[in-house]
Formats: C-alpha cells, structure tokens, sequence
C-alpha cells in the first residue's frame, strides 16, 4: 500500500513544499504525491509539471496526480492544506472525499485557531498543527517561486511525539525540506501570529510597508499598542515566551526590507477577498472570550471592515 500525501493549494507556500515532495518521490513505489489547484494553474501543471524557482536553482515537479476533482485522489494518509486561510471551510468541505477514518490533516495557514477550526469540521480525524516561515509566491500559471532564503517549517502536536509524526519529519527532511518537528508548536504558531496579525493589519491600515510601520512616532505607537494587546490574548491562551514578545516582533519587522508588505495588505490594495477575519477579527473575539480589551485592534478593524 502507497502512503498517499496530497497537497491542497499550490501557490508560494503548497507549490514550494509540495514541489520539493513531488520531485523527490516521482515514480516511488511506496510514496505518492498529489495535488489540488484550479484554473489555469492546474492545466500548466498537468501539461509541464509545477515548476519551482528557488535562490539553488530551479526544477520541475511532477506530482503523481493534479486535479481539481479531489476523487481522483482518493482517501488520503496526510492531507497538506496551504490555502488561504478564508478559504478553510470551503477547503474541508472540498477534500471530503479524500477524508477516511486514519486521515492525518496539516495545515500551513496563517491563523492562531486554524488547528482548532479543522477539528470542529473533522472531529474524528488527528489535527496536526503547522507553521511557516517562507517568502514564496505564485509567478504565473505552473511557475512558483521562493526567495530570500526562509524555508523553515514547524509542526506538531503540543506535549507528544508520535510514529506519523517522525514519519513524516524524516520524509519532508529527505525531500530537502527544512521541517522541524516540535512538541512545542503551540508558542511557535502564537510567535508567528503576533508578527502576522500585527503587520498584516496596520500595513493594510496605514497602507505603508513593514518598515514603515515603525518610521513614524503615531505608527510606532499603534503597533506597539497592537502588540500589547494580541500578546495578551496569547498569554490567556496559556502561551508564555522565552524572550520578550514585543520586542522580538519589533526587532524582526526591523529586519525586513524596505518596500515589502503582508499579503493581506496586497489584496486590500487589489480589491480582493482578505484575511481580515482570521487575522484581526479573531484578536477581538478572543478578548472578548477572556475579558481582554482590544480598542485598538477594535478602532482598526473597524475602518479596515468599511
């Protein structure tokens, strides 16, 4: 019996992982990669394989099965879902027929309950939770592209190590893939959410890059207060930080060049669906749930929401 892996969204993030798992188990008697995506994209795919540009160079990728018809696939082992994250439900309903009784579900999405949200759609399944740090985007129908040279991934389940779990570490690890498997992925998940619910909804606001966030006295203000609040809400969901949470997130938005922005600030600026729900929205229902103010995420979102 294959072990079958089928990665869902294949754009910078799916296209990269998924490249990698495709190219290095191409043709394997006992590992099959496949994956889903759409349109026009899907049809390159099927033609000419994805192909996967990175700062080493760049190669062609070809999964085992791409389609738009999650059927074809069948019941799946591990499912890797790098949608957006306002696509999940969607998603869950979509990969439906490729869910049996001992599929293992990881997302890559942005988002601090993502795991949480899977897990109230598929009770029965074992929901692993995973986290990225890559700069990676979707050129042009089959052509993705990673750069800047950040490819770490994170997963895990909180307090356990398990025989899948380091199954799939040693698969990822020898496709090339810089995978970390981490009972601690809880903190890593929150790190990350603070950076990205932060950036991600002042650039969109102030309608300014990263740095820019931190160049003028009422911008640094507000992200600082931005900060404040989220880390709070972390620390009632039971999250404590090595280091000072504030300033390990000022200190890597100071790191970035000048001129790059959030996703979600890109697609504000281009009119399309957003992550605002599951990146901001969700601070303030959070705080509600534990008697935590957020006026300022509060003063934000409602303008951003207009």
């Amino acid at each position: 019996m294959k072990t079958k892996i089928l990665i869902v969204g294949i754009g910078g993030v799916g296209g990269y992982y998924g490249g990698l798992l495709a190219r290095k188990y191409e043709q394997h008697p006992e590992i099959e990669i496949s994956f889903v995506a759409r349109g026009a994209h899907l049809a390159a795919i099927q033609q000419n394989g994805l192909k996967v540009i990175t700062e080493n160079g760049t190669f062609t990728a070809r999964p085992a099965i791409a389609t738009n018809n999650v059927s074809e696939v069948g019941i799946a082992d591990y499912i890797i879902l790098a949608t957006k994250s306002y696509d999940l439900n969607a998603t869950i309903e979509q990969i439906k027929p490729c869910v049996g009784p001992e599929t293992v579900i990881l997302p890559l999405l942005n988002g601090a309950d993502i795991s949480e949200r899977i897990a109230s759609l598929l009770p029965e399944n074992e929901i692993w939770e995973g986290c990225v740090y890559i700069v990676g985007r979707l050129n042009e129908p089959g052509v993705v592209e990673s750069s800047g040279g950040v490819h770490s991934l994170y997963f895990g389940m909180r307090n356990q190590t398990t025989e899948k779990l380091r199954y799939i570490e040693k698969l990822m690890l020898d496709a090339g893939i810089k995978a970390n498997l981490t009972p601690e992925i809880g903190k890593i998940i929150w790190r990350k959410f603070i950076f990205i619910s932060t950036t991600a909804t002042l650039t969109s606001y102030f309608n300014v890059g990263f740095r820019d966030l931190l160049t003028d006295s009422n911008r640094k203000e507000i992200t600082l207060k931005i900060i404040r609040e989220v880390s709070a809400i972390a620390h009632a969901e039971g999250i404590t930080f090595d280091t000072d949470i504030v300033e390990t997130t000022v200190s890597h938005i100071e790191r970035l060049p000048f001129g790059t922005t959030a996703s979600m600030h890109s697609d504000f600026s281009a009119g399309k669906n957003t992550e605002l729900d599951t990146l901001t929205a969700i601070v303030i229902e959070m705080g509600k749930k534990h008697g935590i103010l957020t006026p300022t995420y509060e003063k934000v979102h409602s303008e951003l929401k207009k």
